[in-house]
């Protein structure tokens, strides 16, 4: 009696697993009326027949080697393959084992012209699978165009309403501060950090660093979308401003190729530029003869070794340096003025803005309803280990989210007085260096006997003195570092100090 094995297969468009049901019944019947005797099935659900990556595939063609059975039945030669030439490779590795391929609907005798009809089948299947794969795309371009979703994974910030790309503003808020932070300076770890003190996850987890990084990636937070060879500007709303999103670009792009020490700090990495022969000036590192590390800042044009002189300096010597210039700019009364009165409004737009205890109060009624279902399964009798053990943790989760939100409630209520503000602000100038230097400096050209220091507006050179700089205008900085929603214009500023 001849033996068989039965192989059956859908592809993910408009097919399931009533699909795999049909044919298998087809085969069977096939099976039945020509005596022939089914050993065993092999099943790829949902998957592409134009090309062989498919697990029981690949396995039924290993098999049939073991010479175990002398047939493979299929419903149509279109379920084997729509690529006549891995066709004919993988016939012929049945062949070989002795193992002919039978289809149960398409009737192909066993005479030479079977060859032709057989050629014309698997062609013909080839060319639906090419001809449908290019109807798709062609169809999946036109709804791009008019700016509709195509499906598939949605970015953090966005929803769909009615076929269309729309900002869901809870999650858009929490990209904002992503973006506003890393701009300033301030280490992914450290955002992730913010955000989970804030109350504010991504699908009930603190943000993974590679999730933060991928959003800082993504154009299409600027409003952009490429796409075969096209760009769509109708798709994503723009959530980033497109200043931002090109700088922080350019930040994480540096980020990738550069080194960054583990263990030390370098505050004026990538700002420093030779005076002499325009070489970036890298980190360098000593070693003292009473055995002591001693760090400097070197030209890495004299490291590679160019003509140039400039001599090295030690890094917390520059660092502190252009801290103190940075500090003493800062504390000078009239801008203490305006930052104090600044941060007054940014405490009165703070009590108004509920955007964070909305998010917390979102988390709290998700992970209610999970509870409500867990308890529904466990009165219905449905009680495992793992039920018990998920119960637990979500339990703990809603009460670490009714603190946050009586915390979040009470900054609303305790509010600072100027006197306070004041104080707090003369403390802080010297607490966060890095994110100074990221938001404030845009180069220091360096030189043996001086330095020039060009910073970012905001700051501007005061009328009445060439050697120092004041604020532009509260209105320019005080979006940015308090509210992280508007951004300064950006224009270099020039400072020439004697060493």
């Amino acid at each position: 009696m001849n033996t068989a094995v039965i192989y059956a297969r859908y592809s993910s468009d408009s097919q399931s697993e009533q699909s795999i049901e049909g044919q298998l019944r087809v085969c069977e019947d096939y099976a039945k009326a020509h005596d022939i005797l089914i050993l065993d099935t092999y099943i790829d659900r949902a998957m592409t027949g134009t090309n062989d990556n498919r697990p029981d595939f690949q396995r039924m063609i290993k098999d049939s080697s073991r010479h175990e059975w002398n047939y493979v039945l299929v419903y149509r030669l279109d379920r084997f393959s729509r690529n006549k030439y891995e066709t004919a490779i993988h016939k012929k590795t049945l062949r070989d084992n002795g193992v002919k391929l039978l289809s149960a609907m398409e009737n192909i005798p066993d005479t030479p012209e079977a060859i032709i009809l057989e050629s014309m089948l698997e062609g013909y299947a080839e060319y639906y699978s090419a001809e449908l794969s290019q109807k798709v795309r062609r169809g999946m371009v036109e709804t791009r165009r008019k700016g509709n979703f195509t499906g598939g994974h949605l970015l953090y910030g966005y929803k769909t309403v009615d076929r269309k790309i729309v900002i869901d503003e809870e999650a858009a808020e929490a990209v904002r501060f992503i973006y506003a932070q890393f701009a300033m300076g301030v280490y992914v770890k450290d955002i992730i950090a913010a955000l989970t003190e804030k109350g504010i996850y991504n699908n009930g987890k603190p943000f993974a660093r590679n999730t933060v990084y991928n959003i800082l990636k993504n154009e299409k937070y600027s409003g952009i979308y490429h796409h075969g060879g096209e760009t769509f500007e109708n798709m994503y709303p723009q959530i980033v401003p497109t200043e931002t999103f090109e700088r922080v670009r350019a930040m994480v792009a540096k980020n990738k190729y550069g080194k960054r020490s583990t263990e030390v700090k370098y505050l004026l990495r990538h700002k420093l530029i030779c005076g002499y022969c325009g070489s970036p000036i890298s980190a360098e590192t000593g070693t003292g003869s009473n055995g002591q590390v001693v760090r400097y800042y070197k030209c890495l044009g004299r490291k590679r070794g160019s003509d140039c002189k400039k001599s090295m300096i030690r890094k917390e010597t520059l660092e502190n340096f252009v801290i103190d210039c940075i500090v003493k700019e800062l504390s000078k009364p009239d801008v203490i003025k305006r930052m104090v009165r600044g941060l007054s409004e940014a405490q009165e737009t703070l009590v108004k803005d509920k955007s964070c205890e909305n998010a917390l109060l979102k988390e709290k009624r998700h992970t209610q309803r999970v509870i409500d279902n867990i308890m529904s399964a466990i009165e219905q009798g449905v009680v495992t280990n793992t039920t018990t053990k998920r119960l637990k943790e979500l339990e703990l989760k809603l009460e670490e989210l009714e603190r946050k939100i009586v915390t979040e409630r009470s900054k609303t209520r305790i509010l600072l007085s100027e006197r306070e503000i004041r104080e707090y602000y003369e403390q802080a100038l010297r607490l966060e260096p890095q994110m100074l230097i990221n938001f404030l400096i845009k180069q220091i050209v360096l030189f043996d006997d001086k330095i020039e220091i060009y910073f970012n507006s905001p700051l501007r050179v005061s009328p009445d003195d060439s050697q120092g700089f004041s604020f532009a205008s509260e209105t320019e900085i005080m979006p940015c570092m308090i509210h992280n929603r508007k951004e300064p214009v950006l224009r270099p500023i020039r400072i020439e100090l004697r060493l």
